[in-house]
């Protein structure tokens, strides 16, 4: 088996402090492998990374998802109040309320949001957590289909067996395993050569389709997908075109509008490489990243200056 290779180096003061070790892989418009660094054949669990995909089952499923409902329904959001409305009217529209979301509750990861909810004397709810778009997502599908509401979160209720069926077909993986992922979804593991496989495919799919709504919906919608200050938001409105979905634990999904695609995975789980780390895997696969070039590195901080640096292996 392939060690873990590599990705990133932290370097303070020009001396390399840390690195960032894990798998990266890129696929060229043609579907070939270009890059292929790490274990990237090997299963990982993509944590949020999939939402596109659970987007994609609850929209062929009949859920009424367009536009930002569409994006929200893949993204995790930063609990802003624009994105609880929406959670809100998708629930409404379904009979339901926040009370049959099955998310944990949660501060929001926006800060001014969740300092005025202090102020305000309120606490941690369950459509302020990130994954409440997507749950209310599998709510609507479920209400609209038949299905049973109140155990949506089942890994054999049909709603996340549609999920399976997607992944799969999109990744051309069997699932490797089956999780629970932080939010209480089922999560299915694929391999990373498979995750970027599959957002691909979105992004290439024909105009019309249902994939390629999911993926036109979060490039069109980048506020919902994340947020104020959100790195995915960030830099999709950077890269006309592109779509990226990160995930807990180091996991990170970018494709471009060309048809290049990547996923990475960073053993400790850390995410703060993890823009840097997949930019320099595209541009190593011929893709175009230029008008990224602000998130070709992390500033590391002394003093509350920049004194140094994350980047890419290699990228120095």
């Amino acid at each position: 088996m392939p060690e873990f290779f590599p990705l990133a180096e932290v370097v303070r003061s020009g001396f390399v402090e840390s690195v960032h070790f894990g798998s990266a892989v890129a696929l060229t418009p043609d579907g070939r492998t270009a890059v292929a660094r790490g274990q990237v054949g090997a299963p990982v669990l993509p944590r949020s990374s999939a939402k596109p995909f659970q987007a994609l089952a609850c929209l062929l499923s009949g859920a009424d998802l367009y536009g930002p409902r569409l994006a929200i329904a893949a993204g995790s959001h930063t609990g802003e109040d624009f994105h609880v409305r929406l959670v809100s009217e998708m629930l409404a529209e379904a009979g339901l309320g926040f009370d049959a979301l099955g998310c944990p509750t949660d501060w929001p990861e926006d800060e001014a949001t969740r300092h005025a909810l202090i102020r305000g004397g309120q606490g941690p709810s369950r459509e302020r957590m990130n994954c409440s778009g997507k749950h209310a997502a599998m709510l609507a599908a479920s209400a609209v289909s038949g299905w049973a509401v109140d155990s949506y979160l089942d890994p054999g209720h049909p709603v996340q067996q549609r999920v399976r069926a997607v992944v799969e077909e999109l990744s051309g993986e069997k699932a490797a395993h089956v999780a629970v992922d932080g939010c209480g979804a089922p999560l299915f593991g694929i391999s990373l050569e498979g995750l970027a496989r599959a957002v691909q495919a979105m992004v290439l799919a024909e105009p019309g389709t249902a994939p390629r709504a999911v993926a036109d919906a979060m490039r069109e919608h980048p506020e919902y997908v994340g947020g104020t200050g959100h790195v995915n938001t960030s830099l999709m409105r950077a890269l006309p075109g592109a779509l990226a979905k990160g995930g807990a634990e180091g996991v990170l999904v970018v494709a471009l509008a060309s048809g290049h695609a990547a996923a990475v995975k960073v053993i400790d789980g850390s995410p703060r490489a993890t823009t840097a780390i997949a930019l320099a895997t595209l541009r190593a696969a011929g893709g175009d990243v230029t008008p990224a070039a602000e998130f070709a590195t992390v500033p590391v901080l002394g003093g509350g200056i920049p004194v140094g640096e994350i980047h890419a292996s290699g990228e120095a």
